[in-house]
């Protein structure tokens, strides 16, 4: 494996080099200060409101070996005292963060598996990465770090993996074409194409446009795409004679198809066909929305010649991300379900369907969606409709548009009486405290920045103190 040395970054970036060692390596980077380790390499990112440049110092302080900078002087005295460090000078520190995850990518001949779509990124990404981890030392995205700055990252943490599965997300278009062309995917996955950012692209069309920017990396890359998605359906049968695509799906024949679907409150089991073999898969998360997302995972193994042994077992044991659909019961036997991290039309369709798995009483507890633009009002009301169709006996709502879930809930035949809306969200856990029953199952969801996960945390808190 090559090493990633000063000199070549220099060379990536047309930096400068103020001080130190041309043949130095640089193993491990860093953009924050605060969990810095000895011998990182630090990169001062500059933003629109920061410049982490000048915490170059603090940096070196904490055993950093070498920075990267830009917009800042230092004068001789400094570099003087500094003939055992390496500084860096580049004209942009996020440009050069590009360039130097190109060079390490380009080192790298191994499988990269890149995904997007509207919503699921984060749990497929979550599955691919385990069933491939069955055969090979893989590197994933972790967290959401999914954007122009996490994803180098990412890959700059590559060491000997031997497969690396990567997010992108993004909320404009031009934002996964950046992404897609640093890491050059081999695989390219899109989950769905639904309303997340509506209100930043202003159709689903261009949120489709804005998802295929995943293909400008490699333009031989193996495509997979969920069949069942309306938009990705079309585009796959104007496009399968130009482009090496590869299908699954519910409802719409395709490559893999699951079959003798079994849905359950905590789990699901299902039926395809892998290497003309019949196999049966168990999805340790409940939910249909997990079954197309294990679907892909499968055909990510066919892709890389896993054995049906090794993919059954990456599913079966594959772990969520935390604050996505993490189940936990109570005291009372009340189970919690915490899906606080994100929120979407369709994500929340597919919770509050997951939610009619259960035989006791349902709350749902629900807050706004983000990003919806001029449509916000419409996909609120929208997910009041699915409300009522998952036959929901409590409705729980707060938030500047949640408010149109509550009176779209009651406007199609909810009990008026079962429909709550509080312009305060610390209001909603006094509610629950007031009518919650023993065997409860409450859902909790809303976009991250409504934080809906302090309210979890509180609940959880009262009910272990026995209040």
């Amino acid at each position: 494996m090559e090493q990633l040395t000063v000199k070549k970054i220099l060379e990536a970036t047309k930096g400068q080099l103020i001080t130190g060692n041309e043949e130095q390596e640089c193993k491990k980077f860093s953009k924050d200060t605060r969990t810095i380790e000895k011998g990182d390499t630090y990169i001062g990112i500059k933003g629109e409101n920061f410049n982490g440049s000048i915490f170059w110092k603090e940096a070196i302080e904490k055993g950093a070996s070498c920075v990267i900078i830009q917009d800042i002087e230092i004068d001789k005295k400094e570099i003087e005292q500094l003939q055992d460090k390496t500084i860096i000078k580049v004209k942009n520190t996020l440009e050069a963060l590009y360039e130097i995850a190109i060079l390490k990518r380009n080192f790298y001949k191994i499988p990269v598996i890149a995904i997007t779509g509207s919503v699921g990124k984060t749990s497929t990404k979550d599955m691919v990465a385990n069933v491939v981890s069955q055969k090979y030392k893989t590197l994933k995205t972790q967290g959401n770090n999914n954007n122009n700055i996490g994803l180098p990252f990412t890959i700059l943490n590559l060491e000997d993996h031997e497969a690396m599965v990567l997010e992108m997300g993004m909320n404009h278009l031009g934002e996964i074409s950046l992404l897609s062309k640093i890491a050059k995917p081999d695989i390219c996955i899109i989950t769905n194409i639904g309303t997340s950012h509506i209100g930043n692209l202003g159709s689903r069309e261009n949120i489709l446009k804005a998802k295929l920017e995943i293909l400008e990396g490699n333009e031989k890359a193996t495509i997979i795409v969920n069949n069942d998605n309306d938009l990705l359906h079309k585009w796959y049968k104007q496009n399968e004679s130009k482009r090496n695509i590869k299908t699954y799906g519910i409802q719409e024949k395709s490559d893999i198809n699951a079959e003798n679907i079994i849905l359950s409150e905590e789990s699901s089991e299902f039926s395809c066909i892998y290497d003309n073999q019949k196999i049966k898969v168990k999805v340790p998360v409940a939910g249909e929305h997990f079954i197309l997302n294990s679907m892909c995972a499968i055909l990510v193994g066919k892709c890389l010649q896993l054995s049906k042994e090794q993919v059954q077992k990456g599913i079966e044991s594959f772990e969520l991300t935390k604050k996505r659909m993490d189940i936990e019961v109570l005291p009372n036997n009340i189970k919690i379900i915490n899906d606080t991290y994100n929120a979407s039309f369709e994500s929340m369709q597919a919770s509050l369907k997951n939610l009619t798995n259960y035989d006791t009483r349902k709350i749902a507890v629900l807050g706004d969606m983000f990003e919806l633009g001029d449509y916000a009002k419409e996909l609120h009301e929208k997910v009041g409709i699915e409300v009522v169709n998952n036959k929901i006996d409590i409705l729980v709502t707060s938030g500047e548009n949640a408010k149109y879930i509550a009176e779209s809930a009651k406007r199609h035949g909810m009990d008026k009486n079962a429909i709550y809306y509080f312009n305060r969200k610390e209001d909603v856990i006094e509610l629950i405290e007031k009518i919650k029953k023993p065997g409860d199952v409450i859902l909790w969801k809303a976009s991250n920045g409504m934080k809906f996960f302090d309210l979890v945390e509180e609940f959880k808190k009262r009910q272990l103190r026995g209040e």
